[in-house]
């Protein structure tokens, strides 16, 4: 066909199939932003790192508490109550050492448990005296005893709050925004009280019990570095390599001081 036949709409029509194909045609491919969604973590040849944390030197000589302030708080306790920052098992290990991944997990995103993390307080204390959260989780704080409690949390990147709990109150419902390694909590009532919460943005966290152990489960394989914080002896950190399917073992030694 001659161009010349061609009518000026039949022109503008043509033209505007052009720059449509254009814009639909697949350009050059760009490097993923930070705006950008992250991957969603998979299970699929997920390992796990399983560990022990030890302790080398003398065992110190823990504090009595002393609950007389509150004649409630003192009948609740026959034997005497020790602090339990600086406490050592028997078997030498230590125990509430918060252990997560510090770095390697970013690159991945997490959906936010739907499980709340419940804080006690029994028997005029803090239980458990440290637990792990995501930032955004639901934080229940309870109160199990006759007796008037406050809980106040002193983060430093979160929002303070201070709120006050009589015999019988409901629970008080909270969350942290953001991560924060580690928010210590105190009662204003009772100064011997004492927990500490560790806010992560992954679910890749555990607390050491009596035996001094730990386990990360479901770890996509990688290089990771993991961290290893107590109340009292400081912070040890470890750089791990997981492996499809497979476990890998982490130690970490604390000294007294």
């Amino acid at each position: 066909m001659n161009p010349r036949n061609f009518t000026r709409p039949t022109v503008f029509f043509v033209a505007a199939l052009l720059a449509g194909a254009r814009l639909m045609a697949p350009g050059p491919a760009t490097s993923a932003t930070a705006s950008e969604p992250q991957a969603t973590a998979s299970q699929t040849n997920a390992g796990e790192i399983i560990g022990k944390v030890s302790f080398e030197g003398v065992k110190p000589k823990l504090a009595t508490i002393k609950m007389d302030q509150d004649p409630v708080c003192a009948e609740l306790h026959n034997d005497p109550v020790f602090v339990e920052d600086g406490a050592v098992n028997a078997n030498g290990t230590l125990p509430d050492v918060f252990v997560y991944v510090k770095q390697g997990a970013e690159k991945y995103s997490f959906p936010i448990p739907a499980k709340r993390v419940i804080l006690d307080q029994h028997r005029c204390m803090f239980q458990p005296h440290v637990l792990g959260i995501m930032a955004g989780q639901e934080l229940l704080i309870v109160s199990s005893d006759p007796t008037m409690h406050n809980t106040h949390p002193m983060p430093k990147v979160n929002r303070e709050w201070n709120q006050s709990q009589p015999p019988g109150a409901v629970p008080i419902e909270k969350k942290f925004a953001r991560p924060e390694i580690m928010i210590p909590v105190k009662c204003n009532r009772h100064p011997w009280m004492k927990a500490y919460i560790g806010v992560t943005s992954n679910p890749f966290y555990a607390v050491t019990g009596v035996d001094g152990k730990f386990t990360l489960k479901g770890l996509p394989p990688g290089e990771y570095t993991i961290e290893a914080w107590t109340a009292t002896y400081g912070t040890q950190e470890q750089k791990v390599t997981v492996r499809p399917d497979e476990s890998t073992s982490v130690f970490f030694e604390f000294e007294g001081k």
